[in-house]
Parts: structure tokens; C-alpha cells; sequence
């Protein structure tokens, strides 16, 4: 499953023109060149930056616009006016242009050198002037952009850029998205379900409905050897629960559960998908309700959801590919119960076994136990404790009219006590600015109680991808209060009504 940023590439467009003579050009021309070689040598840029020839005129500009939309691995283009560049001959491109685009306001020389600064030097070095002009046809065009300013030398510069670049990895992959919805949504539950036709329309996302039981075929079609290998991996890999490992009396749930992961990456890689759904009220021949499986596929980049849940499936796989190389971890999850004391008050996450191990450095543990719910056998599922640390959830909703990104910063913490008798994988974190306050906020917009946790993504790349999808994002942080989260929404129900998408 093909996750990182191998292969992608972001074009690097440079303005300029001819009123200041072709010795100019030449300049801008060289330091363009070596402003690309900076940003493609950081190591925090994972994406290879591509430089363009120097952009003069309409046509040519509008000709590269063309090509970054037409080319497979091209994530977006990065704008940068060298010199005083007419914007009117840049209309014609950016009406055409359909990438992710990051105006990049800089100047070659980090310092002036006052002494000798003449007309020469102003004339070459006036982005001051040319970025100006460009930032204002972008507003003209009501263009969505991320703008960055600072010096390429600068590291928090390059931070902004890496979080932009993420989020534009994230849009490529959202583009070409396909979902394979194993069954229907959760009978009678609303927030899961939503308009798939606009999902498509506004995030490029395929959901393609297969039966249960077409799964049930690949998993009945896994060899023999595969199922094998899978089963002896868990034993490798996991502190395997005595009764389930091989001469045990439940290792055949074991050998079951590595015939439903084989089964299923067969179904997802033969299919293209890179996320899916199931749901634990229809599971057609199934054995088990899958959960070591979704969880190892999660680590491998895969999108899921819980109970026909498609929305927050496509949304994990897409932040799975902003996480891509960056430390820490991003899962499934579900606001499950409260503590509200003594001590700070917590949210307990988790859900019947579906949680990624990404957000943990424990070794999990391959255990088995009743589920009370879904009518099939005891299913394996890994069990541990989230990492400490910070990070947020997100969780996105279908409005009617729009679709809405709901975002909590929050602190994960330790158990206040160990959780011997909870048989799931689960995450206990503060949410910012407190339990009461994000709560409130969190249901007045309406937020899901399926999420993605995530403590690799920071929070300028959620709001990038934001942009570049023209959605709202609505965040609770540390500044939040309920009444003006409220008035927030408000605002942003009349902005998307007024603003075309």
C-alpha cells in the first residue's frame, strides 16, 4: 500500500518580464534555481520541488497552469514573483488553474547589503512590489491559496511550506480516493450516512458498494500458505495471548482472523481501494467481526471506518498520507465515555477493536474476547494504551448543503488507573480548552463521534487542506469559548452560502 510522497512532485512558477532587459532574466533565472534547490534539499520537504523556466507573458503562463493539471504526479505549484510581474498576464492561468497553489512571497538575499544597494539591485530584487501585485489578482479571482512569507534560508519557512506540501499530498490522493463499503451504514444512525454523489463532487472520493459476502468469497479464496504466514507474523510481532497461539485452544480464531486480513487486502488491493468499511450488523458469512485485521491494514496506510462509516474512512486515508514519515501516529477512533473527576476531567477513546497501533509505542497484545454485539465468534483483536502527547481529532459531517471539519486540540494522557478488564485499544486525552467547553462546541456543530486521531499532522496542514478543499473547519482550542465557537459557525453558515465552492 503505497502511502509516502515517492514519485510526487510540486512545480515551482517563477513571474517576471522584459522591461529590465534579459540580463535580468538571467539573474531571476539563477536565483530562482536556487531558491528551489534550498526548499528541495530541506530535509523536511518530502515533496520534490520542480523548477520552471521564468514566466513573462499570458500564454506561457497559462500553458504551465495547464500542464501542472494535466500532470499524474504533480500535487500543486508553488508562485513566486522575482521581479515586478504584470498580474494581468497571470488571469488567464489561474482561471485554469485546477492545483493546490502556495504564493510563496520571498526575495533571493536574506540581508540587504545597505553599502551598495543600487537601482540595479532594486530593480532585480523587488518581490516587495511584484508579490503585492500578484496577491491581488489572486483576491480578484477569489483564488484559494496559502501564502507564505520569509526567507527560504528560514526554517519555520520551510516548516510552513512541509505542512502546505502535506496537506497538497493529502488533496492528491483525496482526488483519486476509492472506498469499498462492505455493506450499508449502521441501521438508523445519521452522522455516518451522507450525500456520496457530493463526496465525489467536492473531494474526488469513489464509494463503491460491494456485498459483505463478496468479501466472504476472497477470504474463503486465501491460500493456505498466505493465512499461514499471516498467523505466524502475529506471533512474531505481538505479545500473543498463550490460547491463541499455534498448539493453543483458540489458535484457530487466530488462523481465522489472518484468513479474514488475507481475504481482505486481496479484495482492497485487487479493487485499488485504499479505504473501506464494515459494519458489525451485517456481516454476511463472516466468522468474526474483523478487528486485528483493519487495525494492521490501518498502519499500513489504509483508510477505515466503523459501521458503514465511508466519511471518516476517506478522511484517515487522506491524513495517513499528510502523516507519511513524520513521527508519532493517526488512527480511528471514537469518543466513547467521560471521567469527569476527581482530577482533570478526560475522554476516553476507543471502540470495539478498530484502533490503529501507529499511536502507540507499546508492543500490542493479540488477545480474544466475547463482543457482546455483531453475532459471530470471539474476534482477535490488539489491545494497548495510546502514547502521552499532544495532538487533535477531527471529524467531518454532511450538512445538506456542505460538508463541515470539526477539529479539537487536545493532550493524551495516561489512564488515571490501568484498564485491566477493557479488552480494546483506547486513548485517554484532555481536550482543550476544557471537557465542558469542547463538548458544547463540539455537538453545536454537530461533530461526529467517529473521529481520526492524530499526533503527526500539526494544525497549519489541516487548515491547508481546508483551503485547498474549500470546506469549513471549525477548531476548539485553548481560546475557545461556546458562545463564540457559536457565533463562529454562524459566520461560516453565511461565508459558504455567499462564497461559490
Amino acid at each position: 500500500m503505497h502511502v509516502g510522497t515517492e514519485g510526487l512532485e510540486c512545480w515551482f512558477l517563477t513571474g517576471s518580464q522584459h522591461l529590465y532587459g534579459e540580463e535580468t532574466l538571467r539573474q531571476v533565472a539563477a536565483q530562482s534555481a536556487e531558491v528551489v534547490r534550498e526548499l528541495d534539499g530541506a530535509p523536511e520537504i518530502r515533496v520534490k520541488i520542480v523548477a520552471k523556466p521564468v514566466l513573462t507573458g499570458s500564454d506561457e503562463i497559462r500553458d504551465v497552469c495547464l500542464a501542472a493539471n494535466a500532470a499524474p504526479n504533480c500535487i500543486g505549484v508553488i508562485a513566486w514573483m522575482h521581479t515586478f510581474s504584470p498580474a494581468k498576464a497571470w488571469i488567464a492561468g489561474l482561471e485554469a488553474l485546477q492545483q493546490p497553489l502556495l504564493h510563496f512571497h520571498t526575495q533571493a538575499n536574506r540581508s540587504l547589503p545597505w553599502g551598495t544597494i543600487d537601482m540595479d539591485f532594486m530593480n532585480l530584487n523587488q518581490s516587495a512590489h511584484g508579490d503585492r501585485e500578484f496577491g491581488y489578482i489572486c483576491t480578484r479571482l477569489g483564488m484559494r491559496r496559502k501564502v507564505v512569507a520569509g526567507h527560504v534560508s528560514d526554517p519555520e519557512t520551510r516548516k510552513r511550506i512541509a505542512s502546505w506540501l502535506s496537506a497538497a499530498a493529502g488533496w492528491h490522493s483525496s482526488r483519486n480516493l476509492r472506498i469499498a463499503r462492505f455493506g450499508d451504514n449502521m441501521r438508523d444512525v445519521a452522522v455516518t450516512d451522507g450525500d456520496r454523489v457530493e463526496a465525489q463532487r467536492t473531494f474526488g472520493w469513489s464509494i463503491q458498494a460491494h456485498s459483505v459476502n463478496d468479501l466472504v468469497d476472497a477470504v474463503q479464496s486465501a491460500s493456505a500458505d498466505t493465512v499461514d504466514a499471516i498467523a505466524a507474523e502475529y506471533e512474531r510481532s505481538y505479545d500473543v495471548a498463550g490460547a491463541l497461539r499455534a498448539g493453543g485452544e483458540r489458535h484457530e480464531s487466530l488462523v481465522e482472523a489472518a484468513r479474514i486480513e488475507a481475504g481482505l487486502r486481496s479484495f482492497l488491493e485487487d479493487g485499488d481501494f485504499s479505504a473501506f468499511t464494515t459494519n458489525f450488523q451485517d456481516l454476511g458469512a463472516l466468522r468474526q467481526l474483523p478487528g486485528i485485521a483493519p487495525q494492521r491494514l490501518m498502519a499500513d496506510g489504509y483508510g477505515f471506518g466503523a459501521e458503514g462509516d465511508w466519511k471518516t474512512s476517506a478522511l484517515l486515508r487522506v491524513m495517513k498520507v499528510m502523516a507519511a514519515g513524520r513521527p508519532g501516529g493517526t488512527s480511528f477512533m471514537e469518543d466513547y465515555t467521560y471521567h469527569f473527576g476527581p482530577g482533570d476531567p478526560l475522554i476516553l477513546g476507543a471502540h470495539m477493536l478498530e484502533i490503529c497501533p501507529t499511536i502507540s509505542t507499546q508492543q500490542p497484545r493479540a488477545e480474544i474476547h466475547p463482543l457482546g454485539i455483531g453475532d459471530r465468534e470471539d474476534p482477535v483483536r490488539l489491545v494497548f494504551d495510546a502514547d502521552s502527547g499532544p495532538g487533535f481529532v477531527v471529524g467531518i459531517l454532511d450538512l445538506g448543503d456542505r460538508f463541515r471539519l470539526v477539529a479539537n486540540t487536545i493532550e493524551i494522557v495516561a489512564p488515571v488507573e490501568p484498564l485491566p478488564k477493557l479488552p480494546v485499544a483506547r486513548a485517554a486525552w484532555k481536550p482543550a480548552p476544557s471537557l465542558a467547553t469542547s463538548t458544547e462546541c463540539w455537538i453545536t456543530a454537530g461533530g461526529p463521534h467517529h473521529t481520526v486521531l492524530t499526533t503527526q499532522i500539526d494544525r497549519d496542514a489541516l487548515e491547508d487542506l481546508a483551503t485547498i478543499a474549500g470546506v469549513e473547519l471549525a477548531w476548539i482550542d485553548q481560546s475557545s469559548t461556546t458562545r463564540d465557537f457559536t457565533h463562529e459557525l454562524n459566520w461560516n453558515a453565511a461565508y459558504h452560502r455567499v462564497v461559490p465552492r
